[in-house]
């Protein structure tokens, strides 16, 4: 975060920024309403300021957002945001609508440097991390242009959040602030690929936010030749840590495991993955992949998900085949931005 960063700062930095340029400490309390209750984000529509203190603030603290460049609409209700970035590059977010409420799945990053083999997201590498600001903006104009209260936030969009650290906790605690839009830290999920330090560094916070594991594989033996950091960091090391994690936290982990068609789905492959996760507090998700132009990988078939689901299920392990949203639509994360700079003569 930058001194003038205004969408990224606590409401005691912004006050303490604004009496430090002479600015009336009143005048704080009113920006930060407009900004975080009323998600207005842009001066001139903060009308109960004078017109000489908008202008001081744009120069001053300009307000770093995103832009709604895109929309996709699926017939299940899901829609897919594409943002430009004051840069001029794309990130992506999907509100999805559940019994419970809405569901917004952001992006903490421009592209990924983990480099997993499944996913549209890391295909041109990584260019920047996003700012606490930046990742509240995609919420705030999702909101606004879906008219509708995002209720949960999941952090698996573009980027590893880990990787983001700094950033993603300060947007955790600005999106929870009760004076902002008050998001329940328990319906947060946070999904890594398995950046062991960090994780072991969000274990000390004891944060009541669902931590998602992006696993994907039994053993090292696969996991290497579809997710390079497991090179780094390997299935046993991640385990363990994820052991650790729910003992210290008394939080389940969700374990992620997208179904790819004769890589991962096999019976030996649901046997040996409830072997490795008996006895741990955790549920794994199934994910029934979308296809990605770009990926030679396909979705496993309905009766191979189910089989799988059946045989952890019998080792004891909670198990359950995520609803697949937003199927005719580009709802992978990263498959619009690719689409719009590709349409523009760009390279990713």
């Amino acid at each position: 975060m930058t001194d003038t960063d205004i969408l990224s700062m606590t409401y005691e930095e912004l006050s303490e920024a604004f009496e430090k340029n002479s600015i009336q400490r009143f005048r704080a309390k009113q920006v930060w309403e407009w900004l975080h209750t009323h998600l207005v984000l842009d001066y001139d529509e903060m009308l109960n300021l004078p017109k000489s203190l908008r202008s001081e603030l744009s120069e001053k603290f300009p307000i770093v957002r995103c832009f709604v460049r895109g929309k996709q609409v699926a017939s299940d209700g899901t829609v897919k945001m594409l943002y430009e970035l004051r840069d001029g590059d794309y990130v992506e977010c999907v509100i999805m609508k559940y019994k419970y409420g809405n569901s917004i799945c952001i992006s903490t990053e421009v592209g990924c440097k983990m480099g997993c083999a499944f996913c549209a997201s890391t295909i041109g590498g990584f260019k920047r991390k996003l700012s606490a600001g930046e990742m509240l903006s995609e919420i705030y104009l999702a909101q606004k242009e879906t008219g509708e209260r995002i209720s949960h936030i999941v952090l698996m969009g573009m980027g590893e959040p880990l990787d983001n650290f700094d950033n993603v906790m300060r947007f955790i605690t600005l999106v929870t602030d009760r004076e902002g839009l008050n998001i329940s830290m328990r319906n947060i999920s946070l999904s890594t690929c398995g950046l062991v330090p960090q994780i072991k560094e969000l274990m000390k916070l004891r944060l009541q936010l669902t931590l998602s594991v992006s696993l994907h594989a039994p053993n090292d033996e696969i996991r290497n030749k579809i997710m390079p950091v497991n090179r780094i960091y390997n299935t046993e090391e991640l385990l363990g840590v994820c052991r650790e994690y729910t003992a210290q936290t008394s939080r389940r982990i969700s374990f992620e495991y997208a179904m790819l068609s004769g890589v991962n789905d096999s019976d030996e492959c649901a046997r040996e993955l409830a072997s490795r996760l008996k006895g741990m507090l955790c549920h794994v998700n199934l994910i029934p992949v979308n296809e990605v132009d770009e990926s030679p990988f396909r979705p496993s078939s309905k009766e191979r998900v189910k089989a799988f689901t059946g045989i952890l299920q019998k080792g004891g392990i909670n198990a359950t085949v995520r609803r697949k949203l937003g199927s005719d639509i580009d709802a992978s994360c990263g498959q619009l931005r690719l689409k719009t700079i590709k349409s523009k003569g760009g390279t990713v």
